[in-house]
């Protein structure tokens, strides 16, 4: 019986912290279908790199002495537009998010993050997905709601009155629920925490989620959640499903 080999999604790791840099690396070489073609220590080698080596990922760090991430990844979106870029940050805050965003990345990771959540980033970024650390997530959400209550996000008539329903035609009881706590932000972990069960138990959940709902990640499951008033704050998350 022939062995056949998983396709390889290649990655481009660009970081001026070398030990971050080498456990990074670590961890994606583990993986069979990963492989790190190229690494850098600045924004102002990343053009060169993606020219020789054409990773499928790049993972960018945001914070560079010379030329920082987001500019690095404006430039490499606009000679590469279908280049998918990860920033990798220490900030949580949500202008930093927005201004990520805009320069054309797919995802947002802290650099707090374990080991599951970088894997699944660039497994869903690489399929053409997005991924944004649930804890930035939540912060993003808890502005939307501040603003929203300032008055400076309008809500279009109609959309105030729609009612929270559970979609249990076609989620069961329990996939409602981690679908909720998937809206609020929460990573796998602390779904398990919260529902006490394991994080295992809670990634199977998510998968019978995306697969039912006929979506591709979890971002996705969130707006069409938020779209069918499947999700409780509503009004809260609107403008989070009209930006996504």
């Amino acid at each position: 019986m022939t062995n056949v080999r998983p396709k390889m999604t290649t990655i481009a790791l660009i970081d001026d912290h070398r030990l971050f840099r080498e456990g990074v690396k670590r961890i994606l070489d583990m993986e069979p279908d990963f492989e790190v073609v190229a690494e850098g220590d600045d924004g102002s080698v990343a053009e060169k790199l993606i020219e020789e080596t054409n990773p499928d990922v790049v993972l960018m760090d945001i914070n560079m002495p010379n030329v920082n991430g987001v500019e690095a990844t404006r430039q490499l979106i606009k000679a590469h537009p279908d280049l998918k870029v990860i920033i990798l940050s220490i900030h949580d805050d949500e202008s930093y998010v927005t201004h990520v965003l805009k320069s054309g990345a797919l995802g947002y990771l802290l650099k707090e993050m374990d080991a599951d959540s970088l894997i699944e980033a660039v497994r869903i970024v690489a399929q053409g997905g997005a991924y944004i650390h649930p804890k930035v997530t939540h912060n993003l959400v808890n502005e939307f709601r501040r603003l929203a209550s300032k008055g400076y996000i309008s809500v279009p008539s109609g959309f105030r009155d729609l009612e929270y329903r559970r979609p249990l035609h076609i989620l069961t009881n329990r996939e409602c629920e981690v679908l909720q706590l998937m809206t609020d932000g929460k990573s796998n972990r602390a779904i398990g925490d919260s529902l006490y069960i394991s994080e295992k138990t809670v990634k199977n959940h998510v998968s019978n989620i995306l697969q039912k709902m006929n979506v591709d990640d979890r971002t996705q499951a969130v707006v069409v959640a938020i779209k069918n008033g499947w999700v409780k704050n509503l009004l809260n998350l609107q403008l989070l499903a009209g930006w996504t």
